[in-house]
């Protein structure tokens, strides 16, 4: 079964909107192990606009499954992943000003970039993923970087599904079996859903983790973060 990893930005983005420690970041991770998530994901940018530097340290005590810190490897988010050491890095391609994740790591032209920084979190014991769009090329790069796993960026899967589930699952099933070839743990994130998760689960059942923050907090808002929690899980279950 993959886990599920909860991104809990938006959590932050709401506090930080009128100031003080409502609702409580750390509260809220520590809720979601409890309620079954099988990781915590965080995403500080330069900009603190959500997710503070001193949030990541202050979860880093407190969460008991997995902690993934994810974000542009910038000087100053390399330092706080080597100073934290969490079980995962994974490293997203996003400009200063990026409003959200929107592509994937170009491998082969930065390849001698990610090459150095995947070595720097190797010998700090950190497992390191790459995120790229759904192009075996990528993938293969990705392995050739010194990888352990890629997260695949599935926001076109998510937009492509409505329309026609079987042709928006045909790309990440083939970057899917790239990283099997290659021998990488495979991830995947960026607008899964109640709605889109179950299918993508089922037509790729080697995917290890899923990370899903903004799609989830909002049914919390409807639901209850127990309740969706539970109903996430659920979707990761492959039924035979």
């Amino acid at each position: 079964m993959a886990k599920l990893s909860v991104n809990i930005n938006k959590v932050a983005t709401l506090r930080n909107a009128r100031g003080g420690n409502n609702p409580d970041v750390e509260r809220v991770a520590q809720d979601c192990e409890k309620f079954g998530a099988q990781g915590i994901t965080v995403h500080p940018r330069p900009d603190e606009r959500h997710i503070r530097y001193e949030d990541v340290r202050l979860l880093k005590p407190l969460i008991t499954t997995e902690f993934n810190i994810e974000g542009n490897p910038i000087p100053s988010f390399t330092d706080l992943v080597l100073e934290v050491k969490p079980k995962q890095v994974t490293l997203v391609p996003d400009g200063h000003d990026q409003l959200t994740s929107n592509h994937g790591w170009d491998t082969l032209e930065n390849r001698p970039f990610l090459t150095d920084i995947c070595q720097v979190f190797r010998e700090a014991g950190i497992r390191t993923s790459i995120f790229v769009d759904p192009d075996p090329r990528m993938v293969e790069g990705a392995a050739k970087c010194g990888a352990d796993r890629v997260e695949l960026y599935t926001e076109p899967y998510a937009a492509g599904y409505e329309a026609n589930r079987e042709a928006a699952i045909a790309p990440f099933i083939e970057a899917a079996k790239a990283a099997r070839d290659c021998g990488l743990g495979l991830n995947a994130g960026h607008d899964l859903s109640l709605v889109n998760l179950r299918y993508f689960n089922e037509q790729i059942p080697w995917l290890d983790e899923v990370s899903i923050g903004h799609a989830l907090i909002c049914d919390a808002l409807y639901m209850g973060l127990e309740n969706t929690i539970r109903q996430y899980l659920e979707r990761l279950k492959i039924k035979h």
